[in-house]
């Protein structure tokens, strides 16, 4: 992997860095204040720990898939609970790391899966070699 890709990579590693601390501390110091936001937090930082995991190994059987599963989830998670943060602020007493798109970590939650899905449909594996069967006579 070079260029965008390894940046790529390196900005999955630092949400998943960034969202994990973020959730471990809201958990264990004040999760009966909002259990929702901080689980979805909990929840992104799993994602962006799959998704950095799934785009080292894409190249792998299995992986390309796991990549296009967790990003297309962060995707839909970054605009439904961005969408509800604004829609119904009640339900998000605390911010989430997708709350408001991503606002509190400068939006990056947005535009990060929409690059992850780019990278993926220009970046495809190489079809696995078909082995062929040689019959000896």
């Amino acid at each position: 992997m070079t260029g965008i890709g390894r940046v790529l990579v390196i900005l999955y590693a630092i949400m998943a860095l960034g969202a994990s601390g973020r959730s471990f501390v809201q958990i264990a110091e004040k999760f009966n204040e909002a259990p929702l936001a901080y689980t979805l937090s909990a929840a992104s930082a799993v994602v962006y720990i799959l998704a950095t995991l799934a785009l080292i190994f894409a190249g792998r059987p299995g992986w390309y898939a796991v990549a296009w599963v967790a990003i297309v989830f962060e995707l839909v998670g970054v605009l439904v609970i961005g969408t509800l943060s604004i829609t119904m602020p009640e339900w998000f007493a605390h911010d989430t790391v997708w709350s408001y798109f991503g606002r509190g970590y400068v939006w990056i939650p947005l535009v990060l899966p929409v690059l992850g899905l780019w990278w993926l449909t220009t970046h495809k594996p190489a079809p696995a070699a078909v082995e062929t069967e040689q019959v000896t006579a």
